[in-house]
């Protein structure tokens, strides 16, 4: 599989990632520094997103039913070489489904995740996967 995107600036103000049919606006310049999310930003969210998309696939996989999943990530930004490192997750997923085991999801997520993957070749990376009740 390979994959493409397309991204673009104007001097003095901010960019765009054109992904698909989708628009994402990202900081680079100072005036919108706490409006907008960087590229540090964008590299979690790009982690983050790999995880609960295997969240989603994995469900069909190993037949478990959940309700809503969500995730806080947070890593480390070092000056010298320039770099992010120590990427920590807590991911929550909401299910009242017996059969989901968080030690197994868990597992699948740190071993079929292209972008955990990618991201664990470069830095060190740690989680927690929690299952808690869902609502209904």
């Amino acid at each position: 599989m390979d994959y493409s995107i397309r991204a673009s600036s104007k001097a003095g103000d901010d960019a765009e990632l054109q992904v698909k049919k989708s628009i994402i606006g990202f900081g680079t310049a100072d005036k919108t520094a706490e409006q907008l999310p960087n590229p540090a930003e964008l590299f979690l969210g790009s982690f983050a997103a790999c995880i609960l998309k295997n969240i989603e696939r994995f469900s069909k996989l190993l037949h478990y039913s959940f309700e809503e999943a969500s995730i806080e990530v947070t890593a480390t930004r070092y000056e010298r070489p320039p770099r992010m490192d120590n990427v920590f997750y807590v991911c929550t997923v909401y299910s009242n489904d017996k059969r989901i085991r968080p030690e197994l999801l868990k597992l699948n997520l740190e071993n079929f995740g292209t972008i955990y993957n990618t991201v664990k070749a470069a830095c060190s990376v740690d989680g927690i996967v929690e299952i808690r009740p869902g609502k209904k």
